[in-house]
């Protein structure tokens, strides 16, 4: 009888850890799906309870909802916790963490006594928004992405640091050019100008007043536009390229850790190298 309760125990646990972590079976899906919506609305209620009308008028309405979520997520953190035969390096894992982040919150903010530390209380409720880091987890076409932004990682170096030597020489002849009496006090307030200008934001707090500063930020401007575009240039090339090697997650989530972004023909955890 022991026996065959450990099997059925053992049946159960493998049974929740497919549908918690993988995306393969319709109830792997529908989960993710029921979780994906739990999160936006949790999010949704922490910046309606920022809003002090709706605060006001709603405040225990909002309360009572973000126990509920906290409650939910309490659940599915310990059978996470429950159905991985590794619990402790999944608690360590980086959507472990955010799990335990994403409930901890309130709790503090009931063994926190003290009206004096309702300051305190609200600035770490903040950390709910951690929730929406959570969302990661169940997009597979993030693997795709972060495959894409390494393989640019270089590119882009290279491009930043040509945008940074760009700022650094418009910045400092724009110095020379306007002088303090037109603003530009030092070189670092001309590197100031020369990023907001170049990235085309324009807060205006600062301008060039001289004809041939006026045709220098000319310049930056239109280099500007063309600065903007490069970088994404670069990141949509490498994402064309990622998509076309076939690499397409198998929704098999590894037994120790709970990833789940796995190629088709995968035998071993792509982080911790536990077998499939």
């Amino acid at each position: 009888m022991k026996h065959e309760a450990n099997e059925a125990r053992r049946g159960l646990r493998g049974r929740v850890h497919t549908i918690i972590f993988g995306t393969g079976t319709p109830a792997g899906k529908a989960f993710d799906v029921v979780l994906i919506v739990a999160i936006l609305t949790s999010i949704a209620v922490v910046m309606l309870e920022s809003v002090a009308d709706v605060r006001q008028r709603h405040g225990p309405a909002l309360r009572a909802a973000e126990w509920g979520f906290t409650v939910l997520f309490t659940v599915e953190y310990l059978l996470r916790l429950w159905c991985v035969p590794r619990p402790t390096r999944y608690a360590r894992s980086f959507f472990g963490l955010v799990d335990l982040l994403s409930i901890l919150p309130t709790y503090a903010s009931v063994l926190i006594p003290g009206a004096q530390a309702l300051l305190v209380i609200r600035t770490v409720r903040i950390l709910r928004v951690f929730r929406v880091l959570k969302l990661a987890a169940y997009v597979a076409e993030s693997e795709t992405l972060v495959r894409a932004l390494v393989q640019s990682r270089r590119k882009i170096e290279v491009f930043v640091y040509g945008v940074f030597t760009a700022v650094v020489v418009f910045g400092s002849l724009m110095y020379l050019i306007e002088g303090p009496e037109n603003g530009f006090t030092s070189i670092p307030r001309g590197l100031y100008w020369a990023v907001v200008t170049m990235t085309t934001v324009g807060y205006g707090d600062i301008s060039p007043q001289t004809s041939l500063g006026q045709a220098v930020s000319a310049v930056v401007m239109v280099m500007g536009y063309g600065i903007i575009a490069v970088p994404t240039g670069i990141v949509t090339a490498e994402l064309t390229m990622a998509g076309g090697q076939g690499h397409r997650p198998s929704g098999r989530a590894c037994p120790g850790c709970g990833d789940g972004a796995h190629s088709l023909d995968a035998v071993f955890c792509r982080l911790c190298g536990a077998r499939l």
